[in-house]
């Protein structure tokens, strides 16, 4: 189960005891609808170096009493101002789907106002900021909205059968489907650390191409890396994805290899 970071914090979720000695902490940003126990699989798979802790975004399970954020830019100048008490160098964000762009955005912040920023930006499934599509599943009723999830595979069919569960995470869903649908990122907006791109081969919302652009959002360089499956190839992945997030940051300062 996950638990809150030593300090309290309502923002970081830690999946797995910290080692003795990590080198490293894996900040994990979730997708549309998710919450950080959804990383706990990836925590598991990671070795003990590797401090992996995960975002709670307001609005779902434990901070379910919290309003929903208002958008991306919202989201991610609270997350900003959590995360910054919390994150002392070397780090690396991790963001999944709707994670990625938070993730993004949070790592800007990081760098025009803190210190120091993530060491590294993984972005999975999801396609760069400079690739603009207009989406309206957050339009949606219920029931497209269903459909959406179902089409993409992260969530059974049948859990939205039970009136109450479905009443509970629909409204959260439609929320985070509202914030990444309606977000634009600053015009030329970049970091400036190495940025790692992953993706699912037959995911259908992130053609590779369209996560390859991300390339554009870095001045340090991107490197892609495909993987079989969907929009949630992690799910079935974890080890390869592991696997690559401990090459990566086993170079100094999580710099491109």
């Amino acid at each position: 189960m996950s638990q809150r970071t030593a300090t309290g914090e309502s923002w970081l979720r830690r999946l797995t005891p910290a080692g003795p000695r990590p080198t490293v902490r894996l900040v994990c940003f979730p997708h549309a609808g998710g919450s950080a126990g959804w990383f706990r699989p990836l925590a598991l798979a990671l070795p003990a170096r590797i401090d992996t802790v995960a975002v709670q975004y307001p609005g779902r399970q434990d901070r379910r009493s919290e309003p929903f954020p208002a958008g991306v830019p919202e989201l991610a100048d609270a997350a900003f101002a959590a995360l910054r008490r919390e994150l002392e160098p070397p780090f690396v964000f991790f963001g999944h789907s709707l994670g990625a762009v938070v993730a993004f955005e949070v790592a800007r912040r990081f760098e025009q106002l803190a210190p120091a920023g993530p060491a590294r930006l993984f972005v999975s499934a999801r396609r760069a900021p400079s690739v603009v599509r207009e989406e309206t599943v957050h339009l949606r009723d219920d029931a497209g909205l269903v459909d959406e999830m179902v089409r993409l595979g992260g969530t059974e069919r049948s859990v939205f059968d039970d009136p109450e569960l479905r009443d509970l995470v629909l409204p959260v869903i439609r929320a985070d489907y509202r914030a990444v649908e309606t977000y634009r990122a600053a015009p030329g907006a970049r970091v400036t650390c190495p940025v790692s791109v992953l993706v699912g081969d037959r995911d259908p919302v992130t053609p590779v191409a369209e996560a390859a652009a991300w390339d554009a959002h870095t001045t340090r360089g991107s490197d892609l890396r495909v993987f079989p499956g969907g929009h949630f190839y992690l799910d079935r992945q974890v080890g390869a994805v592991a696997a690559a997030i401990d090459a990566v940051t086993g170079s100094p300062a999580g710099s491109a290899p």
